[in-house]
């Protein structure tokens, strides 16, 4: 199947052209043409499936029309739950709309509330935001909602986890109940569920399972290490595999501090994003890693979602989450749009349960690696399958 299949406009179809997109994805393919029929939809994919693209390329055909935008107006809102996310999707709406009469912005908390006033100003026909940015420019007067054609939920299920339950409901409050509403998650859990019963009215729904062959491309195995051990394991790593680059997710931001320092130590430039980090400084470090200047960053969870960076070749899971949901974005950093990766986790003796609750989740064991000199001293178990810890169990 084609991009022109799926009736997109001609200046949608050179953008594309010019950005090497060959075939729509599995998402694209059944979002995109329910998105122009007007319909509402829940979508769930997986991360680097595709799923911005199949949402801003219908709405940048369906506001392609000949329509007087007046100032503090926006016809399209897409609520995401982090500054990288939104940067990341306004600059899809960008690369997609370039030969279209369009206007977009980004709007995020931790820079210049009176340029983001001035921006909207005159109206801006896609608007891309946080919640709690975008509520305080309601408050403000900033923006009015009474021309709000399309609602995006971008990444529900991590708004949600991130305690912006309240902000979406004030929101959608205040918007025109004439919409069109658009709900996508990489997965549906029960509160996503509510989340779209209170929002959506009779929507389209759209689930696409991981295809095996992708889901093969990353390279998934684990070391156990006691945590003492870590970043010396870390740092041999890199040096004696010679690694490329990596995306480490580590929990705290105390904690990428001072692995930054042990590596530096150890002759392994590294750089850190966390929620202290300014924007400016964060915009300019993840260019800097795309671009391949920085060869190893740290980045605590606010970086697990919205991070698309194109052949990224690894990531490493310094600290392994609590939640298996995490697990798994973390992990889709690499392996993106059909490419291979690899996912390395660091697991001691204390994590054995989250580890087996991300088996289970998976259907296997990921494999285990040992190397030479990093013996653990607390040996952690075989993972079971079907492993429920005691307060859950019957």
């Amino acid at each position: 199947m084609s991009f022109s299949s799926l009736t997109l406009c001609e200046p949608l179809l050179n953008a594309l052209a010019d950005l090497d997109y060959s075939s729509p994805t599995a998402i694209q393919e059944r979002a995109i043409p329910a998105i122009l029929s007007g319909s509402d939809i829940i979508a769930a994919a997986q991360t680097g499936t595709g799923k911005t693209a199949s949402f801003v390329l219908p709405i940048l055909q369906l506001l392609n029309t000949d329509c007087k935008l007046r100032g503090k107006r926006i016809r399209a809102l897409i609520l995401v739950p982090t500054r990288e996310l939104a940067v990341q999707v306004e600059k899809s709406i960008t690369d997609y709309g370039r030969y279209l009469p369009l206007t977009s912005m980004a709007m995020y908390g931790g820079t210049k509330i009176s340029e983001q006033k001035e921006r909207l100003f005159e109206g801006v026909d896609i608007l891309v935001s946080t919640p709690g940015r975008l509520l305080d420019m309601a408050h403000q007067r900033a923006l009015h909602f009474d021309e709000l054609e399309i609602l995006v939920l971008d990444e529900a299920d991590r708004m949600l986890d991130m305690g912006f339950i309240t902000d979406i409901n004030k929101i959608i409050e205040r918007l025109p109940e004439d919409r069109q509403n658009l709900l996508f998650s990489a997965t549906i859990s029960n509160d996503v569920r509510a989340l779209a019963k209170r929002s959506i009215y009779n929507p389209v729904e759209i689930f696409i399972k991981q295809d095996k062959e992708s889901a093969a491309k990353i390279e998934q195995w684990l070391v156990t290490v006691d945590k003492g051990n870590k970043s010396a394991l870390l740092s041999h790593l890199i040096k004696e595999q010679e690694w490329d680059q990596a995306l480490i997710f580590i929990e705290t931001k105390q904690g990428a501090a001072k692995l930054v320092s042990q590596l530096e130590k150890r002759g392994i430039p590294t750089e850190s994003i966390h929620g202290d980090r300014t924007q400016a400084m964060r915009e300019q470090i993840l260019a800097d890693f795309k671009s391949g200047h920085i060869k190893f960053l740290v980045a605590t969870g606010v970086a697990a979602r919205g991070l698309d960076i194109q052949n990224l070749s690894r990531v490493v899971n310094y600290d392994l989450p609590d939640q298996v949901e995490d697990y798994i974005h973390r992990i889709g950093r690499t392996g993106r749009a059909g490419a291979s990766g690899e996912a390395i986790s660091f697991v001691a003796k204390d994590n054995f349960r989250n580890l087996c609750a991300i088996e289970s989740r998976l259907g296997h064991v990921i494999t285990r690696k040992t190397f030479e000199g990093f013996d653990v001293k607390k040996t952690v178990p075989v993972s079971i399958l079907n492993y429920v810890p005691k307060n859950k169990r019957k």
